[in-house]
């Protein structure tokens, strides 16, 4: 199957432009996706737009990934309902870095290669433009009747209303789009289904400006099934940064998706077959409790992230945290405990362990819960464990016989939270 056939059976097409894909059947086509450096690190919300540019490299086309320099100053108001604090300069040039240094990790940079990815950045051809020169030669090309019809725009004009500067984001990002078609050969643009409007201005101003044809086409906003936001925990974005998010905890994410998250997540965030994906999907309706989906999609993203060691460690944390048949706590040694990825180390006093502590006051002060009502409401609940024992008594005290290797206390809070505290 050709590229959009492709894509098409993992979800990953929603808005197409006309004879986008004749274009990509006829030629090695060059083709751009936008990541604005709003941090130094990418986060999982940008996985879909890596894996369209991977899967248009293995295609036999040219990845382009832009990173917007220039319009990381301005902010895009596309899915926003209110502006977005600017960053510095400064700030900026150091996201910059973060984000290329991570899509160096998924595209084929080798410039022996045709279509070689390439990496480039908006702020290389606006910072020498002048702001009479950029309204004289592109402002006056798109209308704004044409700016205000989108949905980007209109939204926020029904809301608080936007800033000159938000409005003219899709002029900017369309300038994006004319000059890599001029300079680069560039004729298609993808994005989420939420730029299409930021995307289509682009290839307007192409036509206006040139007479050429360029081409588009979006993926769907990943959503979960339950309402929540994709990507985000109670601890906040899952980061790509494995230094912002532990392998484990980023393994975890995937594995805790729901039957109709991971039915739908593993055709969009792997790279398996259709033929693997309808096998796996028949073999977890035989048997859900076995969770075959999750665990595979949860190895395949955590490996294509990070790498093969990091899962591996990635699984070795799971087993020792949740398998306790053949993990007994009393089974862990040192090294177990504090190389354990993704547990949430605390420094306690041991004095107070020595002489004993009430459970609900060790919960408490150790940082646990952020009061003594909420741990106190938990440990009732049956969402606390110590060393892996459910605890349900208020009355309980934490003392020396708790401490494993006279030194730590693993709890549990709720399915996924860890902590060991260090008794020093």
């Amino acid at each position: 199957m050709n590229l959009i056939e492709e894509l098409r059976w993992r979800g990953m097409i929603q808005d197409i432009m006309p004879g986008t894909e004749e274009q990509l059947n006829k030629e090695m086509t060059a083709a751009y996706i936008g990541f604005d450096p709003t941090a130094d690190s990418l986060h999982i919300g940008s996985l879909v737009p890596i894996l369209l540019l991977v899967h248009l490299q293995k295609a036999g086309h040219k990845p382009m990934a832009l990173v917007g320099g220039a319009t990381g100053m301005v902010g895009d108001p596309s899915g926003k309902n209110e502006e977005r604090n600017l960053l510095s300069e400064e700030v900026l040039r150091h996201n910059e870095e973060g984000v290329k240094r991570q899509l160096m990790q998924y595209l084929d940079f080798n410039p022996s290669l045709k279509n070689a990815a390439e990496m480039v950045n908006n702020y290389d051809w606006f910072k020498e433009m002048h702001f009479l020169n950029f309204i004289r030669d592109i402002g006056k090309h798109i209308t704004v009747n044409y700016m205000m019809s989108k949905d980007s725009v209109k939204k926020r004009l029904e809301g608080d209303g936007m800033s000159f500067t938000e409005f003219t984001y899709q002029l900017v990002q369309g300038y994006d789009f004319y000059w890599l078609y001029q300079y680069k050969n560039c004729k298609l643009q993808m994005g989420g289904s939420d730029q299409w409007g930021n995307i289509v201005t682009g290839t307007e101003l192409i036509r206006r400006k040139t007479g050429g044809e360029a081409f588009a086409f979006t993926c769907p906003l990943i959503t979960k099934t339950d309402g929540s936001k994709f990507g985000k925990t109670e601890k906040g974005n899952i980061w790509l940064d494995p230094l912002k998010t532990s392998p484990y905890q980023f393994y975890q994410f995937w594995l805790n998706a729901s039957d109709e998250d991971a039915a739908k997540w593993i055709k969009i965030f792997t790279f398996l077959s259709k033929d693997a994906v309808n096998m796996l999907t028949h073999e977890h309706k035989m048997d859900p409790s076995a969770r075959v989906l999750q665990k595979t999609l949860a190895q395949e993203v955590t490996s294509f992230v990070h790498g093969e060691p990091a899962l591996a460690e990635a699984l070795i944390t799971t087993e020792k945290l949740f398998t306790q048949q053949s993990n007994p706590v009393e089974s862990l040694t040192e090294a177990d405990l504090e190389g354990m990825d993704g547990v949430v180390k605390i420094n306690f006093p041991k004095e107070k362990i020595v002489t004993g502590i009430d459970v609900v006051s060790f919960l408490a002060e150790t940082g646990i819960f952020d009061s003594k009502g909420n741990a106190r409401k938990n440990v009732l609940g049956g969402g606390v464990s110590i060393n892996r024992k459910k605890i349900d008594n208020l009355q309980l005290a934490i003392d020396h016989t708790e401490l494993l290797h006279d030194k730590y206390v693993l709890v549990q809070k709720g399915k996924k939270n860890y902590y060991l505290v260090i008794c020093h």
